[in-house]
Order: structure tokens, then sequence, then C-alpha cells
């Protein structure tokens, strides 16, 4: 593989011969919110350029993630939706209704088991949206290599093969997105990001900066037993957990580490599509032993499971900034690494007999990556850079608001995060009583949050949207880095590009508030709640939406077919400069005793929403 330097070179060479590409809409990498925004751009008739590092599309959904990580098991946004029922349909249509295939990429009862799936099979659905659009233009095997700007403005992005000498190709487009799950056009364009943690008292996070969390089995507060009360009344998967951070050795301070990476392998039983695994060179049982195993995600449709280890803790934060040369560097490492685990755990005498007969029964997955060595095209990039935007969602947009039980409000919201706050470790260093440094998981702490546009609109560039590597602190990714959450995010931005070219202008100047009542009228998910389907065809679904970013609900249900109240109908109709004020006064009036207006909630909502689109 030639260095990033040499690539480079041919880059500036050959940039006077470079295919000039216009398009309405440039987005680099086909992650699965890259294809959402494409998908949706393209449905909104927009000409669409995508650009992926490889010719295998579908990010890490493709690469051995093998369950949808959300504690949602409902509709979302009509892309992931669609991608996700698709998933379902395969299995249910290829192998029968009561096949064991289609029974293991259901929901399971419980756990991280939200629908299951192979990687070809994601790949393949993911790929045929692309495929099906012919407004889009799909340009794989490149990576971004230079961006043009002009100002606030981007004119063009070109993009170069790291293995071949051919030509670059320059892409001019109104708007581009950077959809890569480590944020390299932003980087390039030169817009402000952040890489690592920020100090505790930055944004006066609690779990910010060095931490050690102790896992407890009771609440160790009356606060965290509020909130695991109210949590439990939420319709999500339910994960209890307790945890209290380690004091004083959890220092708050500031660092420049990002969380654990890993592979995320796949494994077969099937003795006629397992590979077995060969003792690899510089084999070192002694430094394996030390390496965490678990984390497995199983079953998975035809007799396979999900790896979601080992990590190498500390080498993850060297691959953020890395060219590709170094950033291959690390991955062969971790992947090294993990196959002589493997070998470790099937071979070595210490590992114990039960243990080592269960993974004695997997090898490889034969009909998995066959063109790469069985070994998934992509790394599990869980934290790369954060870009700066014109919001910054912090941990307190994913925790109970004060005076509300809800999260706060924002009144530009574009989609939900739900699940926990979920962090892996981020330096090697341990202590007893605590999980690795860095590791958290806040299960009962962590509520639905809003995800405000401005997030995903970096500062100084007005044509840049960045759903992906979105505006956040390290300690909010946790719950914004799931790939359900990006693919409504995309969609959403997919559908703010479509609004900008339509309009002639750039998306930083887009009117948020017609963006929302268009998601909203289109399905997309703006706020949680227990008791709506955003999918639905009821017409006071998408009122509910848009008004939940204003601040008329004080909690997770919306309670259409109740009365309104007096009380609450008279803060509904007051003007608030802060949706969250809003939603502290409907809090109140809900409270307060109040006689019913004759009309339910659903209907008044109706009504204001209605008569909001006319004008």
């Amino acid at each position: 593989m030639k260095t990033l330097f040499a690539v480079l070179m041919v880059a500036f060479a050959s940039s006077a011969r470079a295919e000039k590409v216009e398009a309405d809409l440039c987005i680099y990498e086909a992650t699965p919110g890259g294809i959402a925004m494409a998908v949706r751009a393209a449905r909104e008739g927009l000409s669409v350029v995508l650009v992926n590092h490889n010719d295998h599309l579908g990010g890490i959904l493709s690469n051995g993630l093998g369950v949808w990580d959300t504690l949602w098991e409902g509709k979302r946004a009509p892309i992931y939706d669609e991608a996700r029922q698709a998933i379902f349909d395969h299995y249910r249509t290829t192998y029968g209704e009561k096949s064991p295939q289609y029974r293991d990429a259901l929901p399971g009862k419980s756990g991280h088991t939200n629908g299951k799936f192979e990687p070809k099979v994601a790949e393949m659905v993911l790929t045929n949206l692309v495929k099906k659009e012919p407004r889009i233009r799909l340009i794989t095997n490149r990576v971004i290599s230079a961006v043009k700007r002009d100002g606030v403005l981007i004119r063009s992005a070109s993009f170069m093969s790291l293995w071949d000498d051919v030509e670059a190709i320059e892409v001019q487009a109104k708007v581009f997105a950077d959809c890569s799950y480590e944020g390299d056009l932003a980087a390039l364009a030169k817009v402000p990001y952040r890489v690592g943690r920020e100090a505790r008292g930055e944004f006066n996070e609690p779990h910010a900066g060095v931490i050690f969390m102790s896992p407890v089995k009771s609440a160790p507060t009356a606060e965290m037993a509020r909130a695991a009360e109210l949590h439990h009344q939420l319709k999500l998967r339910k994960f209890s957990g307790f945890q209290c951070i380690k004091q004083p050795q959890s220092t708050g301070k500031a660092d420049g580490s990002v969380q654990a990476f890993n592979y995320r392998t796949i494994l077969s039983s099937d003795p006629a599509n397992r590979l077995p695994v060969e003792k690899p060179a510089n084999y070192d049982p002694e430094k394996l032993k030390l390496l965490e195993h678990g984390s497995i995600v199983s079953p998975i449709p035809n007799s396979k499971r999900g790896w979601n280890r080992p990590q190498i803790v500390g080498m993850q934060t060297e691959y953020v900034e890395a060219d590709w040369t170094g950033r291959q560097k690390i991955m062969d490492a971790f992947w090294n690494t993990t196959m002589a685990l493997l070998y470790f755990l099937q071979n070595d005498p210490s590992v114990d007999p039960a243990r080592q007969k269960s993974w004695r029964e997997f090898g490889l997955a034969k009909d998995e990556f066959a063109d790469n060595g069985h070994r998934p095209h992509e790394f599990y990039v869980r934290e790369a850079r954060r870009t700066t935007g014109r919001y910054i969602f912090t941990q307190h947009d994913a925790m109970l608001a004060e005076g509300l039980e809800r999260a706060p409000v924002h009144a530009d919201s574009i989609g939900v995060t739900e699940w926990y706050l979920d962090t892996h470790a981020c330096t090697p260093r341990r202590i007893e009583g605590a999980l690795e440094e860095g590791k958290m998981m806040l299960d009962v702490e962590t509520f639905p949050g809003q995800v405000p546009y401005r997030a995903i609109l970096p500062q100084g560039v007005d044509n840049l949207l960045v759903p992906v590597c979105l505006s956040s602190t390290h300690v909010a990714w946790g719950t914004i880095r799931l790939e359900p959450t990006w693919m409504s995010l995309c969609e959403s931005a997919g559908h703010a590009a479509a609004m900008a070219v339509q309009q002639r202008i750039a998306p930083a100047q887009i009117d948020s508030d017609a963006l929302q009542r268009k998601l909203a009228a289109s399905h997309v998910m703006l706020s949680f709640f227990n008791d709506v389907d955003v999918a639905s065809n009821d017409s006071r679904v998408a009122p509910a939406q848009y008004f939940a970013t204003k601040g008329f609900f004080a909690d997770y249900d919306a309670k259409l077919d109740d009365p309104l109240t007096e009380a609450v109908k008279t803060v509904w109709q007051q003007s608030f400069d802060d949706p969250q004020k809003r939603a502290e006064a409907v809090a109140k009036a809900e409270t307060a005793s109040s006689t019913p207006t004759g009309q339910t909630r659903g209907e008044v909502l109706w009504a204001m929403f209605e008569s909001l689109m006319k004008h």
C-alpha cells in the first residue's frame, strides 16, 4: 500500500486532469447514515454523489455489528424503518415464517437483541437502497484528499484512490455532507473539532474527564432511585444497572483519549461454514490472558455469532488523526490480536475446559468477507473527531431536566437519542473495585434526548452538514453513536439539503422550523413518546412531534386522547422564547386544578398545526 504522502503527491500531479463532477449534494462515506441521507435527498429530487472509501457499502452494519443497537423497537424514520423491515423480510421470505433464521432475526425478549442479521444481508439491503435511486452516482474506493473552500462555503471536494494511480475526482456541489466515522472531510475543510475528553468543569458534566466507575447493586442516591423509577416507565428495552463514580481517583481531568475500538468479528458454528484458526506468529499467551474476551451477539441467523472484542485499549486514540497508512497498521494490529485471542481461547490450557469447548465450536464464517480473508472491511470506530457545531450536545441533554420528567427540549430538534450513555474504556489504567478507566454505562440516568439541527451545522461553514461526527461532548457521545440514531439524523440532514437546494440557499440559512414541519409530516421522530407511533397515519402524530420541540410536553406521554385542561391550553397558547420554560410551565399546569376545555389534547394540537401549515 502506498503511503498517504505518495498518494497526495499523485493527487497534486494529476489535479489538472482530475475528472470533474457536478451534483446538488456530495456525501462522503456510505455508512448507514450516509446511505440514509443519500437516499432521502435523491427521493426529494436532488442529484447526489456518494463517495465511499472501499467498494462495500453499509459501514459497521455490513461489517459485523450484527444487531440494531437501539432500546426502541418501534419506528423512528422512514429509511431506517425500510432497511430494518427489509432485513426481516429477507429472512422470512428466504427461509420461511417458522424457520430458525427468521426467528433469530427477530427481536429477542431482552438484552441487546433488537433484531439481528448477518453482515452480508445488511450489505445487500443497504446496497440495494442506493442502487434503486437513479439520482445517486456512487463512487467507490476513494478517500477525501482535498477540499476547496471559499469563505463560509465549500466549492469542491477531491477524492483519490489509496491503491491506484488513477486520476482524482473533483466533485463540485451546492451542499456537502461528511457521513464518515472519522470526520475526515470536515477536518480537511478546516472546521473546528474536538478529539478526546472534556474536563468535568467545562460543561459541568458529572462523568466527564478521567473517571472510574464501580457497579453497585442498588441506587446509591435518592436522585438515581427516582431516575430509575421514571426510566422503568419508558417503553424502551430495560437495562437496570447502577454505577457510581469512584473517588478520589476520578479526577475529571481532560485528555486526548477516545473510547476503545475493535473488530466485530463474525464466527460460525456450522461445520460446513467455519474456518479453523491457525496459531499465529509471535503468539504470546501471557499478554492474551489480560484481554477481555466477552461481549457476544448471539444467535445471529445461520448459526453465527458476533464477537465484540478484543480491545487494545490505548491504540484507538492514535487512529483518529493518523493517515490511512497509519490507520492500516493499527487495524492490522487489532486483527492479529483478535485472531491470536481466538486461538488462545480454543487451545490454551489455562482456559476453563467448558469455555474452551464452547469456543472450539466456532471459526471464522466462510461466507462472510470472502474477498478480505474473512476479516471485516470496516473497523469499529466508536469515536473519532467530534465537530464543534452551533450547539454542543452535552450529558445534560440526555438526562432529566430540572423540574421535568424528561430531558431538555430543543426548538430545532431533528431527531432523538435513546441509547444509554455508554462509553468503553479510554485508557488501560485500572484500580481495584472499578471498571476500566473511562468505561461507563449510565443505564437508568439516561433519557431520550432531542438533537438540535445546530449540532450538525459546523461552525464557520454554511454548506456542510456533519450528521455523524456531530457536535457533542465525549460523555454525550455515548448516547449518539448508534447506527439507528445516525440513520435518523442523516435522513433529516437529507431533507435539510433538499430544502436548501430547492430554495437556493445554504443549509445554515434554512428555516429550521419549516424543516421540522417537513420532518414531522414525513414521519421522522423529533421527540420520543411512549404512546405515539411516528409512522402512523393518525393526523395528530405530526403535530405532537412538532410541538414536542416547542415545550408542549413535560414528560414522555403525549396523551392525545385525554381532555385538554384550561390551564394547559393557556400555557400552550402563550408565547415563550425558550421551549424549556414552556415545558416547565406545562408541568405546573398539569398538576393544577383546572376544568377541561371540551376538546382532547390531540384535537387542539391538530388544529394548531393545521393553522401553522397554512401560513
